[in-house]
């Protein structure tokens, strides 16, 4: 369990904006948007959820934590892999409801279960009217079969 509790947001909005209290806005399932970046070049590498534990975990440890809706539990990104997200910086939107975290992933230098290194590996288009999807990066640094045991497991 961790020891650190955040407190509620305040309701001035110039407070929230300019105090230097972090006061992080969870929704109403008690989740913020975390946006990930690699810290080396800035690469979009995943976007995820926290929930106050989650974020309490990764502020103690330095290691990225975060909230697995579909799992209903908490998620130490990599563990599994060895592909774990050391936290270089956090930072918080204005409001508070989302945090951009700035990682050097070890391990493969993966982030996406599917092997490559980002989970933005696709594209979107038009071919007509009809919206279509590209690959961009079929580099797999990792057999994500041999990791996880199937092609349904998660890091």
């Amino acid at each position: 369990m961790t020891t650190i509790a955040f407190d509620p947001p305040p309701s001035d909005k110039h407070a929230l904006e300019e105090d230097t209290h972090f006061t992080p806005k969870f929704d109403e399932k008690g989740l913020l948007t975390a946006v990930v970046t690699d810290a080396r070049d800035g690469e979009l590498l995943m976007v995820a959820h926290m929930n106050a534990e989650a974020l309490a975990l990764t502020l103690e440890t330095g290691i990225a934590h975060y909230y697995s809706r579909s799992r209903g539990k908490i998620w130490k990104k990599g563990e599994s892999s060895g592909n774990l997200q050391g936290v270089r910086e956090i930072r918080t939107d204005c409001d508070q409801d989302a945090v951009w975290l700035k990682v050097e992933v070890a391990g493969h230098d993966a982030t996406c279960h599917t092997g490559r290194r980002s989970c933005f590996y696709r594209s979107v288009s038009l071919s007509g009217d009809t919206p279509h999807l590209d690959i961009t990066d079929n580099h797999r640094h990792f057999d994500p079969d041999a990791i996880y045991g199937g092609p349904d497991k998660k890091a």
